[in-house]
């Protein structure tokens, strides 16, 4: 064995070493971390209590050693946990129960929120343990077939439970949709209707998740109305979608005043798929002097230079373009800060990103009962990391009608003029 052989084994050697180790140090703080929040709920329970006496006089709730030790899978592996209980000489039957720990769980949260996007990439129910191990570094106690069979349930009852929620005091101003397709059993195709709506105070939130029929209008129709039976009284202001949906055929008849807006990402890439590839860089610059431009007018004289360079030679691409010409420019007419989320899809592509490149895997794995309630857990999880969209404070304006010019209230845009003029 040569000398640098030698050296590369040692050096991956104490790297394992040191990982090991630096994992086990990770495991010990949230060891400790643990200890310390149940401790301090512990201190909590107990002061409720300090007025209670038993007969003779003593404290009545008192601490009383610990429950048998236990191991929680959680994101950085397994860790041993055990929960101190209490004595009650009062004899009410007074116990402490941790919110924290309580007695069923086994596994944090954080797993499983991995556990839907192991099932879509196609890993079977008696795989997981073994798939968990490799990610988590543990044996992934717990995690047996009956187990992940009860998740499963419970993910369809918390779908259910969601498709019941109260929309009458929901405002949504912007709306994204887009239909997802996924492979299941027997080969089949399953599509997913999904729209993500943004608050009254800037916030991202799944607004309707169901199956449809090849993203058809009358599915999206079915979803629309079934919003509005749930409460949901005023229209969104703007809706962005690929041009392909059934959904815009939908949403004038439930809710007409709500203007559409082209995903230029959809847009884009159907556009280019019309052109040679030796052509398609610059292609991709043009388009981007289109909606990237800073006034309406500016844009529409990008799009009419884009039209007269490719139409001769090009029709189908440039058709493509032109049939959308004017909702594919609605987001002019709103806040400036808005027009980097309302212009395309992005809040429903960027979550099902990893879901798309996953889809051949699905099939075979997931039958069309598990599906809609899988990917309703995959949103849920990925909500959690979603941002306020950017200058907020303006979606007071969009919900009173007042009218924007190039992202710029139409009253500032006079007042900065007649000053300028005063001037």
């Amino acid at each position: 064995m040569t000398d640098n052989k030698v050296i590369e084994l040692k050096s991956q050697e104490t790297q394992a070493s040191f990982t090991d180790a630096l994992s086990e140090l990770v495991r010990q703080g949230a060891r400790q971390i643990i200890a310390q929040a149940v401790e301090a709920e512990l201190s909590e329970f107990l002061s409720t209590y300090d007025d209670l006496k038993d007969e003779t006089g003593r404290q009545g709730v008192v601490r009383n050693g610990y429950l048998p030790k236990r191991t929680i899978t959680t994101g950085v592996g397994a860790v041993d946990i055990q929960v101190p209980k209490v004595r009650d000489r009062t004899g009410q039957g007074i116990k402490f129960n941790s919110l924290l720990l309580p007695p069923y769980l086994k596994r944090s949260r954080s797993v499983e929120e991995v556990l839907p996007w192991l099932y879509l990439k196609g890993v079977s129910t008696g795989d997981f343990s073994e798939a968990l191990s490799a990610l988590l570094g543990s044996e992934a106690k717990g995690l047996s077939a009956a187990t992940i069979s009860r998740l499963k349930a419970k993910w369809r009852e918390e779908y259910q439970t969601w498709q019941g929620r109260s929309l009458r005091h929901k405002r949504y101003v912007y709306v994204w949709a887009d239909g997802i397709y996924f492979n299941i059993r027997n080969g089949e195709a399953q599509c997913i209707l999904v729209l993500i709506g943004v608050t009254d105070s800037g916030e991202k939130e799944l607004m309707g998740i169901e199956p449809g029929y090849r993203e058809s209008a009358l599915s999206w129709k079915s979803l629309l109305l079934k919003l509005k039976d749930q409460g949901l009284q005023y229209a969104p202001q703007v809706a962005t979608g690929d041009g392909a949906l059934g959904f815009w055929k939908a949403l004038p008849e439930v809710f007409p005043s709500t203007k559409p807006q082209r995903c230029w990402v959809h847009k884009t890439a159907n556009v280019l798929n019309k052109l040679p590839k030796k052509l398609q860089p610059e292609a991709k610059r043009a388009l981007w002097e289109i909606y990237r431009a800073e006034t309406k007018a500016d844009a529409s004289q990008a799009f009419e230079r884009f039209i007269k360079t490719y139409q001769a030679k090009y029709p189908e691409a440039t058709e493509c373009l032109a049939k959308d010409r004017d909702v594919l420019l609605t987001f002019y007419d709103f806040p400036a800060e808005h027009w980097a989320h309302i212009r395309s899809t992005n809040p429903i592509e960027s979550t099902f990103a990893t879901v798309r490149l996953r889809t051949d895997k699905t099939r075979g794995a997931v039958s069309p009962d598990s599906i809609l309630s899988f990917v309703f857990k995959l949103v849920q999880s990925a909500q959690k990391r979603w941002h306020r969209i950017r200058g907020f404070k303006h979606l007071g304006d969009v919900i009173e009608g007042i009218a924007f010019k190039d992202g710029i209230r139409v009253e500032q845009e006079i007042q900065t003029t007649t000053h300028q003029k005063a001037a």
